[in-house]
């Protein structure tokens, strides 16, 4: 409750990290926060979170006063359909991860909220001149293209000061 009361100027009751779903929402919470000046650190994710991932956490939530992580299994990044069923997906167990590293909040969307079926019929086409056509590139053709497309998606909502990646 406290966390999120002081960074955002939203009141909560008995809750230190949100969980949101919407689109609309998140924006209403990053709203929220730029009105009150605050640094936003943001944690985008696939989920099957470790501690790689909390390590990043806990440094974007060191690094500013609030932190948002989005939890999203983007399909316009994988070329193989049986390779997205197969990625592991187990929302409560990365929620309480990012719980205990202290998030505030976790945006973790469905796949029709963050596209509409044109949308994933029509890919993002980003140039990367070639380098995405090198070692993993090659093996996974469209791959960094649905990288970019949902990072960029999901800077539109956040605007975060800081972003954090893995290696």
């Amino acid at each position: 409750m406290y966390l999120c009361t002081l960074f955002c100027g939203i009141a909560y009751t008995n809750i230190i990290m949100q969980i949101i779903t919407t689109k609309s929402e998140l924006i209403r919470q990053v709203a929220a926060c730029i009105r009150q000046n605050k640094t936003i650190g943001f944690v985008p994710t696939m989920g099957a979170l470790h501690e790689g991932h909390a390590s990043l956490v806990r440094r974007a939530c060191s690094e500013n006063e609030i932190c948002f992580v989005s939890i999203f299994v983007n399909p316009t990044q994988f070329n193989n359909a049986e390779d997205l069923i197969k990625y592991p997906r187990n929302l409560a167990k990365d929620a309480q991860l990012l719980e205990q590293v202290g998030v505030d909040i976790v945006f973790a969307p469905t796949t029709e909220e963050m596209y509409n079926s044109q949308e994933l019929n029509e890919r993002f086409a980003f140039d990367f001149n070639g380098l995405d056509a090198v070692m993993e590139g090659a093996m996974r053709p469209g791959h960094f293209n649905g990288v970019v497309q949902i990072v960029s998606r999901l800077f539109h909502l956040v605007t975060p000061n800081k972003a954090y990646f893995g290696e």
